[in-house]
Formats: structure tokens, sequence, C-alpha cells
């Protein structure tokens, strides 16, 4: 279920493989940023990203918009499809870590 939701979702910028777009949208791929911010993954997909971050060493200031349709078993599925594709070898984020990260969000 959480490959086809970020095929839905999600691939459209960061593309099927996660390796992002160019200098625009960062990868997700070998994402040194994925393990550093694990707690922060749940509340960026659904209320998108203003802050400029750095990912692998590069720095990327394009807005990421949210996505508040999926709910938090979808959001649940999507990181973890993320958290263990492309050679990221994170382990999971229970439902209950992700619905606890959601309810601390900053948005």
């Amino acid at each position: 279920m959480g490959e086809r939701l970020y095929k839905t979702h999600c691939a459209n910028c960061h593309m099927d493989g996660g390796e992002g777009l160019g200098a625009l949208i960062p990868p997700l791929k070998g994402s040194d940023y994925l393990a550093a911010n694990r707690e922060r993954l749940a509340c960026m997909i659904r209320y998108g990203l203003k802050d400029t971050i750095m990912v692998n060493g590069k720095v990327y200031a394009e807005q990421m918009l949210g996505n508040d349709k999926l709910n938090d078993i979808q959001i649940a599925n999507v990181v973890n499809f993320i958290l263990h594709s492309w050679g990221n070898n994170q382990p999971p984020l229970t439902f209950e870590e992700v619905t606890n990260a959601l309810g601390q969000c900053e948005n």
C-alpha cells in the first residue's frame, strides 16, 4: 500500500526511484536527512515543508506542499515505504509513533 500511495502522491516530484529532481527536489534515495529527521517525516507529508533543508550535503529551498487528504494510516505506510526503499535501511515507525508525531506537528 505504501508504494502505491507514494507513486500517486509523491513520485511526481521525488520521482519513481526516489532520486528527486536536480537542485529543486531533494532525493529520498540514500538520504541522510531521513535518518536524522524520522520524527518529522509524517508532519512533512501532511503539512509540507517551507524551510530550507540540507540533504546529502546539498541545500534545497523549494517549498514542499503537504497532503492533508492522506489519513494517519496512509501516512504511516508512505513513511515506512520511503524508509525501506532505494537503499534506505531505516527501522520502521509504528502507527503509534506516526500518530504521536502528527499530534505534535508545528504547521
